[in-house]
């Protein structure tokens, strides 16, 4: 399977990019075509201009790239800290540029964009990690959880990718080396899951 891993944070030495390899490796180790990209080590560009707004537009060859990986994979994992309650800013940026009418999602014949569009990902699952250094309580009483309806509904939902589970790991702040050993070993379970390996038949 291809299965696209997108991270989004400035420090490449953060939990969150612990996360990601983690990932990573546990796909690999079951046999998957890892699609990696660290948005900020790779200096991904956010901004969506004009000229991209038009479904058959030209794209650069880096945003094509992701496209292609984008129509052809068949599971997301996606990893970023909360930041007001939103992923960062060259994450959003990623979703604004790749996940594009023809590519995610198209209206249907007749509809100028008012209505409901029909996704067209292929991706059997998407999986999301999010770090937060607010506490579990705080968050639902107060903000509420906006990061599950932003990937689980206006994102992949949305896109045709109805399989979703998101983990959050908190307080990271105050969090140990043994506290976040036990996470990676989540981060593990939780990929293998939803992405196992193949089982080859016995002859």
């Amino acid at each position: 399977m291809n299965i696209v891993l997108i991270v989004a944070h400035p420090n490449a030495e953060s939990f969150n990019l612990a996360i990601a390899d983690t990932a990573a490796e546990v796909l690999r180790k079951n046999g998957h075509t890892v699609l990696f990209h660290d948005l900020y080590g790779e200096g991904f560009e956010p901004l969506l201009p004009n000229e991209e707004l038009p479904k058959d537009t030209f794209l650069q060859p880096v945003l094509e790239r992701h496209c292609a990986e984008a129509v052809s994979a068949e599971g997301f994992v996606i990893v970023h800290p909360n930041w007001w309650g939103q992923p960062p800013a060259i994450l959003k940026g990623w979703i604004d540029r790749v996940f594009r009418p023809g590519v995610a999602y198209e209206f249907l014949e007749g509809d100028s964009g008012e209505g409901t569009p029909r996704g067209l990902l292929k991706a059997s699952a998407a999986v999301v990690f999010n770090t937060s250094n607010t506490p579990h309580e705080r968050e639902m009483s107060i903000f509420g959880d906006p990061l599950e309806t932003i990937w689980k509904e206006c994102i992949f939902g949305l896109c045709g990718v109805t399989t979703f589970y998101r983990k959050v790991f908190r307080v990271i702040v105050t969090s140990t080396p043994e506290v976040r050993r036990e996470w990676l070993k989540e981060v593990e379970e939780v990929v293998d899951r939803f992405f196992p390996g193949r089982i080859t038949p016995e002859k």
